[in-house]
């Protein structure tokens, strides 16, 4: 609350976007174990379809997490080595801007499409996220490496990068903060209800 002077949890960086997942499943999941496997919210479906012998729909996006919860606390070969994020609903109630991004291992890329501004970080010498290096020269193969993966995650995920049907709206919302810096959300909803 409050970590990148923001009171909101839909951004990208790890205090919002890094949540435990805690499970029991007696005599299925060995007691104590943990792992580092990266999991998603859209994973919880599958789960559920495979713990119940249910045919998993091939539209879905997640993957079922049984083989991880009967590891032992290993990450199953095979297992997915970057996850990819998507936050879109803005301007809106939060005023956070969209932006997607994928994390492998320890690093991570941030796209505000709207806006074409990029962030990298590297955890492990930047845990608390706090030095974009993107422009960095030194981790130029690294973002190259990162925007790879992002489009494949957008194109394995169909992610569309705008959202035709709002366009008119961000565009306005993109506007309104150029000629007025940060507003808050209220005085957003009214700006864009007078250019209508």
């Amino acid at each position: 609350m409050g970590e990148h002077g923001w009171f909101d949890k839909r951004f990208m960086y790890e205090e919002s976007f890094k949540t435990p997942l805690i499970m029991r499943w007696p005599n299925k999941i060995k007691a104590g174990s943990k792992t580092d496997a990266m999991v998603q919210n859209l994973d919880f479906a599958q789960t559920i379809l495979d713990a119940a012998g249910c045919p998993q729909p091939k539209d879905m996006q997640g993957a079922s997490l049984i083989p991880i919860m009967l590891s032992g606390g290993e990450t199953p070969k095979g297992w997915r080595n970057s996850l990819y994020y998507r936050y879109y609903e803005w301007p809106g109630y939060h005023m956070v801007m969209r932006h997607d991004g994928v994390i492998m291992g320890n690093e991570k890329l941030i796209d505000f499409y709207p806006t074409g501004e990029m962030e990298y970080y590297n955890l492990s010498s930047d845990p608390k996220e706090l030095h974009n290096r993107y422009s960095d020269p030194s981790a130029k193969y690294r973002v190259a490496a990162l925007k790879a993966e992002l489009d494949r995650l957008r194109k394995l995920y169909k992610s569309p990068q705008s959202e035709p049907y709002e366009s008119k709206r961000l565009q306005k919302g993109l506007q309104i903060l150029k000629e007025n810096g940060p507003i808050g959300r209220k005085e957003m909803e009214k700006k864009l209800r007078e250019a209508n």
